[in-house]
């Protein structure tokens, strides 16, 4: 088989093999375990895998020889549309566990599917039908032609402008439902946004190079480090997306298109066998912003901030680390959506700010009554319902302005 090892094609082959073995691996990862954002994610490897393969095989001579050439014509290798709606998909089915394939998310590939169905049309036309070339007549590749390439950027921005505003509103909702939300903002998902965004950048500043006459010289060698770039990517996505594995617990449903407040999903979540229906769960609204839901009657948001306080503060349910929205409602004998607005409301925080004003008010009594003596700074945390000294660190900091030390400096001084 035609392969011209080079300095170009060697490079990208590295990534192309890599990328592969990964996506293999995450994708019987998935299969096992029955994690489906393993298995979205393994598409995307192969999606991007796809994408380099023009170039590497491009330096490696297949433009140049017959057969090769017009399997390089006529197989469509980059799937501009399925990029988008694969990343978004996989962010989903980090951060949601009630995620689900539906017939609705195959919307999402008819663009996809229609550039496919263009590609067979004309190897049928060229090859079948006529036997010489006559939509590749100009003798160039259809993956590039300036219309594809455009499009295709626009549906890959499209999807980065969904999947940012997905993991937007879903830290919103960790904050209103759980009392250790930063266990939930995963650095990983950050930095996949971050990764694809540079995947869009790299893409935008090569294309615009190749309008500037300065570098028209360039212009072929030049793309050649776009995708040297995208493969580098692709090999961090690869390495990390396999090593971090993600399990959320709060499922909730959002409509993108819309401003309605999005629904929390307080019964069974939707299995990976799809045995459970989302439609059949129960759907609590809540509210990301403490200004827009209301009580009408103050008497009740009054009884009810003091049931609240009575449970959380005299009780001290703030010391369980994992203490949930859904839990605080249980107890109280009424839904999330009550409790969220009065704690929103009432004391204008969410969940995870007002339960740890608790655990930090705990932690200073503590202070003051010199139990630091006898005991570690991070225990006294532990203890009062902090399960991380990151998060201690910033909610104490938040609260009161300065830091534990700080604070422990200062009992000192008025000791």
């Amino acid at each position: 088989m035609q392969f011209d090892f080079s300095f170009f094609s060697s490079l990208l082959l590295i990534f192309f093999v890599h990328g592969l073995i990964y996506a293999i691996l995450l994708y019987c990862k998935g299969k096992a375990n029955e994690t489906q954002s393993d298995i979205w994610l393994s598409f995307f490897l192969i999606l991007c895998v796809l994408y380099i393969t023009p170039w590497m095989l491009g330096f490696a001579g297949w433009y140049d020889h017959q057969p090769y050439r017009d399997i390089m014509f006529y197989v469509p290798f980059i799937h501009r549309f399925f990029l988008g709606p694969v990343f978004f998909f996989y962010l989903q089915s980090l951060l949601n566990p009630s995620f689900k394939v539906s017939k609705k998310l195959f919307v999402h590939f008819i663009p996809g599917m229609l550039y496919i169905f263009l590609c067979v049309v004309m190897v049928v036309v060229d090859k079948v039908i006529l036997n010489r070339y006559i939509f590749l007549a100009n003798q160039t590749d259809p993956d590039f032609d300036f219309w594809y390439e455009l499009l295709g950027f626009f549906s890959m921005v499209i999807y980065f402008i969904f999947s940012l505003r997905y993991y937007y509103t879903y830290s919103k909702i960790i904050v209103q439902v759980t009392s250790n939300a930063d266990n939930f903002l995963f650095k990983w998902v950050r930095n996949f946004l971050i990764a694809f965004l540079s995947m869009l950048f790299f893409k935008l500043i090569f294309w615009l190079a190749t309008f500037v006459p300065a570098f028209e010289k360039w212009r072929y060698m030049g793309s050649w480090w776009e995708y040297f770039a995208f493969g580098i990517v692709l090999y961090y996505i690869a390495v990390s997306g396999y090593s971090n594995s993600i399990e959320t617990k709060i499922s909730f449903k959002l409509n993108l298109l819309g401003y309605k407040n999005p629904l929390l999903l307080s019964k069974a979540t939707t299995n990976f066998d799809d045995s459970v229906i989302i439609e059949d769960a129960e759907f609590v609204e809540l509210n990301t912003e403490y200004t827009t839901a209301i009580v009408e009657d103050d008497k009740d948001l009054a009884e009810w901030k003091t049931k609240i306080i009575n449970l959380i503060a005299a009780q001290k349910e703030y010391t369980n680390p994992e203490l949930s929205l859904t839990q605080v409602a249980k107890q109280l004998n009424t839904n999330p959506s009550i409790v969220s607005k009065v704690i929103n409301q009432g004391f204008q925080l969410n969940f995870n700010d007002f339960i740890n004003k608790y655990r930090i008010q705990a932690i200073k009594e503590k202070l003051n009554a010199g139990e630091q003596k006898t005991q570690t700074l991070l225990g006294i945390a532990f203890d009062c319902g902090f399960n991380s000294k990151a998060t201690f660190n910033r909610a104490f900091k938040k609260e009161t302005g300065v830091s534990p030390k700080e604070w422990l400096v200062n009992v000192a001084t008025n000791d």
